[in-house]
């Protein structure tokens, strides 16, 4: 088991949990927080009674964007960890964070239980399912102190209407929770007693399909959302005939004929 100092990883049944853990600094994203959000993913994403892997925040606020106690011109901590403190190989940065949570081939669901501001929006945003409190707010306020949130906005262009994207950044106001289901970057906004309710209601019926052809489909997903339309259909068309080949498909489509529940092998 892994020693973090910035998150939590919590087994629970199917469920991986990750924590940002910072919560006297609102889980601000440092480069330590990041690179150890990376160890977390990858090792959920290895572990086969890992079904869904879930991010939430300690406290009151999901993550308050990036640590700029950290952040120089080259966006290197500018301090080191305390002593004592183990620090993990360097594996990544945000980008490189962003990146793994949208190419995952495992389901996430952000657990949006306050705020989610900058960095912290990223990370909502590039999670299949993002369900939050309906007081959250959502923004990018990094033109308030001299900044711009350059990796966000590649995310973000591809989900939100282009003008009330720029007005979010240019002005670095916050949007509501409802609003941000209106524009796709959350899946569902709830009321505080509906929220982990409502999670798991997305995770049962997730862990009733075959982990095999989720994988399958979300690698899928990944690759098809950058290519040109005819391009991404040929590349379907080969993804479909291998899903076509795995047991689960054959076993899918004999329990649907039979009508009965099928029972999925992952091969």
């Amino acid at each position: 088991m892994r020693r973090y100092q910035r998150i939590r990883v919590e087994h629970q049944g199917s469920r991986a949990l990750v924590t940002l853990a910072y919560a006297k600094r609102r889980n601000a994203l440092s480069p330590q927080m990041t690179n150890e959000l990376l160890y977390a993913l990858e090792d959920a994403r290895l572990d086969d009674e890992v079904r869904v892997i879930v991010i939430t925040g300690e406290g009151k606020t999901f993550s308050a964007g990036g640590d700029l106690s950290y952040m120089t011109a080259s966006g290197e901590s500018v301090r080191p960890p305390p002593v004592g403190e183990p620090v993990l190989p360097t594996r990544g940065d945000y980008a490189d964070l962003l990146v793994t949570l949208l190419r995952c081939d495992k389901p996430t669901i952000a657990r949006v239980n306050g705020h989610a501001l900058g960095t912290g929006l990223g990370l909502v945003a590039a999670c299949n399912f993002s369900v939050a409190l309906k007081d959250a707010q959502f923004g990018t306020p990094e033109i308030n102190a001299g900044l711009f949130p350059m990796m966000i906005m590649a995310l973000l262009a591809r989900i939100m209407p282009r003008k009330r994207l720029l007005e979010m950044m240019l002005l670095g106001e916050k949007i509501d929770a409802v609003d941000a289901e209106q524009f796709g970057i959350i899946t569902r906004s709830v009321e505080p007693g509906d929220l982990d309710e409502t999670i798991r209601e997305i995770e049962s019926q997730l862990v009733t399909k075959s982990p095999l052809i989720l994988k399958l489909g979300l690698r899928a997903f990944a690759s098809q959302e950058d290519m040109d339309f005819e391009a991404a259909l040929k590349m379907l068309r080969e993804r479909f005939t291998s899903v076509l080949e795995t047991e689960d498909a054959h076993e899918g489509l004999a329990a649907f004929l039979e009508k009965r529940a099928p029972v999925w092998r992952g091969r």
